[in-house]
């Protein structure tokens, strides 16, 4: 897992090297956040302290999502090129964030490349094995997804390798589009297929109640 890790921070920092300044400004698939905010916030884990957490989490008046979302905003305005230098810098390192278990840095660097790369519209394979891994965590994991919650009533299959879960109608595909789906993501219900997809899809693009939204919400704006 590891060296899933290491092999996914070196590639993403290889793609972003490469984008225009306007490709950093754009929007995630992170709803708020640029391309920029979220290249930022996958470098602050392992450079982030417990102490600093806790400091972090009194200025956001003790919300996680609050706090997530205003170190990566804070943290974005540093020139593009030393978010790619740190990003770097974090490849062979073996210090997690405060809390964190590595299959949850895995699931992290998978699932945010992914909210990079869709929107501009640049291809970025999710290895197999690591994949299915970050799928299986994702559907033991309650908070912050919880995808058992949000995925009753479905039977989730993936097509390229042997991982499935739930109960109901089915809904399958990639394996990539499994675990953004995990993950909240919508972007990438057109790959998916299945005598569910129209429902799924229908629950996941209806509006969030106001008070249910957050600032870490995450969500489809690949066809905005």
């Amino acid at each position: 897992m590891w060296h899933a890790l290491d092999e996914q921070r070196a590639e993403l920092a290889d793609l972003l090297e490469e984008l225009t300044a306007a490709e950093w400004a754009q929007p995630s698939l992170c709803a708020g956040w640029t391309v920029r905010d979220v290249a930022a916030h996958l470098v602050l884990g392992p450079r982030t302290g417990a102490a600093t957490v806790i400091v972090e989490m009194v200025r956001a008046r003790g919300s996680f999502n609050q706090m997530i979302h205003d170190t990566a905003i804070r943290h974005a305005t540093r020139p593009v090129e030393d978010l790619v230098t740190e990003l770097r810098a974090i490849v062979g390192a073996r210090r997690l964030a405060p809390g964190q278990k590595l299959a949850d840095a895995l699931m992290d660097v998978l699932v945010h490349g992914q909210d990079i790369a869709i929107p501009l519209r640049r291809r970025r394979d999710m290895p197999a094995e690591a994949a299915q891994a970050a799928a299986q965590h994702l559907w033991r994991i309650g908070f912050p997804f919880h995808a058992r919650r949000n995925l009753r009533g479905f039977r989730l299959r993936a097509t390229d390798v042997n991982w499935a879960a739930g109960e109901g109608a089915e809904v399958r595909g990639p394996i990539a589009a499994i675990v953004a789906l995990l993950a909240g993501r919508t972007a990438t219900l057109p790959h998916l297929t299945g005598d569910g997809v129209p429902t799924l899809a229908s629950q996941l693009t209806a509006p969030a109640p106001q008070h249910a939204r957050t600032a870490f919400e995450c969500r489809n704006r690949a066809e905005e």
